[in-house]
């Protein structure tokens, strides 16, 4: 039997897969990587994967005219929910998942950069990905951007104190995540180069966001290790599983 394919859409240099797409990788799964900022066609329909993985990028989910091929992603990003098809969407794959789906996404009034403390939410006891995982959970964060207001029927599961909407679930098997499970600290110096100005605009400095993401290291592969492994056996798994 061949392996599960996953259909990844990359949206711009340096935002792939990383941790997320090694762990699943290892899990048996195949990576199809589409990157549509250098000319990728995205497909019209999802028959052909087994599950969708989004991530993100500097963009917002609705700059169709900075990243043309954004509404193709909502379009299957709608496609996957209404086929409860196994879906992960990262930072911006939550906003466009939030988007595609009747929710609303704002400009957030509180940015957050680097390692946040999150909060699971009572209805994550029983989530398939979020249940029994560490009891101080942190998370590589770079947003300016945030979910509003959730999707009708989106079971919300993890907050922060600067962010209200850190983690959500719609049906069995679609997940948006505001977080980056897929960083580690080389991932951050190349985004704390690259974001450097409005880094220091909020107050923080990049070199100090790194050092902090650097000691957290091995949590964060423990903790989003863990995670990535369920959804992966969630992309394996004929029906949805519990946690």
């Amino acid at each position: 039997m061949s392996a599960p394919v996953v259909l990844v859409v990359e949206h711009e240099d340096g935002t792939g897969p990383a941790m997320v797409g090694e762990r699943l990788t290892e899990a048996g799964l195949r990576l199809d990587l589409r990157r549509p900022w250098r000319g990728d066609p995205l497909p019209t329909g999802l028959d052909e994967h087994d599950a969708l993985l989004v991530l993100g990028g500097s963009m917002g989910p609705y700059e169709d005219e900075r990243a043309p091929w954004l509404p193709r992603v909502r379009e299957l990003l709608r496609q996957a929910v209404a086929r409860d098809l196994p879906t992960l969407g990262i930072c911006l794959g939550m906003e466009l998942l939030t988007a595609a789906c009747g929710g609303k996404v704002g400009h957030a009034a509180h940015p957050e950069v680097g390692l946040v403390e999150l909060t699971l939410l009572q209805e994550a006891s029983a989530d398939p990905l979020f249940a029994n995982l560490s009891d101080r959970l942190h998370a590589v964060q770079w947003h300016w951007e945030e979910t509003e207001t959730l999707p009708e029927g989106a079971v919300p599961l993890v907050t922060s104190d600067r962010c209200t909407h850190q983690a959500y679930r719609l049906g069995g098997r679609v997940w948006g995540v505001q977080f980056h499970p897929e960083v580690l600290a080389p991932d951050i110096a190349q985004w704390g180069r690259a974001d450097d100005t409005p880094v220091r605009e909020l107050g923080l400095d990049p070199d100090e966001v790194l050092r902090t993401v650097e000691a957290a290291e091995p949590t964060l592969r423990a903790d989003w290790g863990r995670l990535t492994e369920r959804w992966a056996r969630v992309v394996t798994s004929p029906t949805p599983q519990g946690p």
